[in-house]
């Protein structure tokens, strides 16, 4: 049964959920500004370095379906909780890596403690949140993500510059520790199945994303035609059909592949995948265009990129504030679509001549706006298609589909700077052009949304479970 927390109940729920949102997505900026520090310190190529931020991404994607149905089996205030511990203690171990072997492995520790906390969190505030305030909470617990990246980059930049790279996995060390103080007042009473779901179906769906991303990753320097990328290859699809199989029989499955029936949620889970190769591309590329070919320093590269973040932080809460509804078919359209005209832009405008004013602030402002329309839209087309009992599966289904394209989409940018020729901004060029074409192609999933029927009627709810229990459709497919 699900019901409607007390007020207070409720923002006490959002607040910590808001926080933990916040923690994980600040180290996923802060990350970006630390990788060209990383290649120097430990002496490796940026294809090498890439795995700092895949070696995050990968459990990330592959766990965040799973956990979903793990956060309604176990309770979501306890995953989330077990989510921040482990997040914390990982940042840690990051902070004092002697090698880049133990980096690694503590960023796969980080991916795999994001994924137990951001589904469960947003699974929790979905659960406490009352159903007339449920799209704007979406905003706000979107937004949080997004104060995160507009803190991140300066606050990046500034400890690379005074201190030292290790500095910046320090900032996630007071703010775990508070959401674990705090978080003792989460509702600890929640149903709970008592049941988890196919957690080596996760493994073989990780295996599959890192094989992917190891293949694309080693093709310019092995050559594409090589073992070790023909057999990254094989096992790509041979994972994949293996994670599709079993999560079709396997009754509790790492993959809820019974949510694609539900038209909203598979368009949302696509335009997800497509979105997320932009977003990660465009966060990591900016780094290395600002420090590598404008030579900007550490500070102020990441204060370059702030007022983009600070823009998605206030459009990603303006939007649930509005005096009137925007539908998720319009903000995943109309946000897809302005990060395509930007990056787009830059594509064809970029060169070694620094031009801050006058090309980067806006191209960077358009983007930060086309970013939280369309983070908050696509969270809203995949929460709102489900049921309450399914919205954390929902959401670590959709947020999945962001990471997997988030991994490619790394992995396709340091692909790009290797192979296209140039000693001038001609490879960054090249990675813009890619991510206007993957923002492209989220537009035309937004649309697709249009399209969508009406939400089919759920079964009659048992004895005592109040039909106000059962979410929305969204805005967009009720036309």
């Amino acid at each position: 049964m699900t019901t409607a927390a007390s007020p207070g109940r409720a923002s006490r729920a959002l607040l910590l959920a808001c926080a933990g949102t916040f923690l994980s997505f600040l180290d996923a900026t802060v990350t970006n500004l630390a990788v060209p520090p990383i290649a120097a310190d430990f002496d490796v190529s940026l294809t090498t370095v890439s795995w700092v931020a895949t070696a995050y991404v990968i459990p990330f994607a592959a766990l965040l379906a799973p956990a979903g149905p793990l956060a309604d089996a176990v309770g979501r205030a306890r995953l989330f909780l077990a989510g921040v511990a482990l997040f914390t203690a990982s940042s840690l171990l990051i902070a004092v890596a002697p090698a880049l072997p133990v980096l690694l492995g503590a960023r796969a520790l980080q991916g795999l403690a994001a994924a137990l906390l951001v589904p469960a969190s947003l699974g929790l505030v979905l659960a406490e949140v009352p159903a007339g305030r449920r799209r704007a909470a979406i905003g706000v617990w979107s937004a949080a993500g997004a104060l995160a990246a507009a803190a991140g980059p300066a606050l990046g930049g500034l400890l690379v510059e005074v201190l030292d790279w290790r500095a910046l996995f320090c900032l996630n060390l007071p703010v775990g520790a508070w959401v674990l103080i705090a978080g003792r007042e989460l509702p600890a009473g929640e149903s709970r199945t008592g049941r988890g779901p196919d957690l080596a179906g996760g493994l073989l769906l990780a295996l599959g994303v890192g094989s992917a991303v190891y293949g694309l990753t080693q093709g310019p320097d092995r050559g594409w035609s090589s073992a070790h990328v023909l057999t990254a290859a094989a096992v790509t699809v041979l994972a994949g059909a293996a994670t599709v199989l079993r999560s079709l029989r396997h009754p509790r499955p790492a993959l809820r592949l019974d949510l694609f029936r539900s038209r909203p949620f598979a368009v949302a889970s696509g335009v997800s995948l497509a979105y997320g190769a932009a977003l990660f591309a465009t966060m990591l590329l900016g780094v290395l265009f600002l420090t590598g070919a404008w030579h900007y320093s550490a500070l102020r590269a990441g204060l370059a990129m702030t007022p983009a973040a600070l823009v998605t932080a206030v459009v990603g809460i303006g939007v649930g504030r509005l005096p009137f509804t925007l539908s998720p078919r319009t903000m995943v359209t109309a946000g897809s679509l302005l990060v395509a005209a930007a990056t787009g832009t830059l594509a064809l405008l970029i060169d070694t001549e620094p031009r801050f004013w006058t090309l980067w602030l806006p191209t960077g402002t358009v983007i930060g706006a086309g970013v939280g329309l369309a983070t908050v839209g696509i969270s809203s087309a995949a929460a709102l298609s489900a049921e309450p009992r399914h919205f954390a599966a929902a959401t670590g289904m959709v947020m999945a589909a962001r990471q997997v394209g988030g991994g490619l989409g790394i992995a396709a940018t340091t692909v790009i700077i290797a192979e296209v020729p140039g000693a001038g901004a001609e490879p960054y060029a090249a990675v813009y052009g890619f991510a206007t074409a993957v923002s492209l192609a989220a537009a035309l999933g937004g649309l697709a949304l249009r399209l969508a029927p009406p939400a089919q009627p759920s079964p009659a709810p048992p004895a005592g479970r109040t039909p106000a229990a059962t979410a929305p459709a969204p805005e967009g497919d009720r036309r």
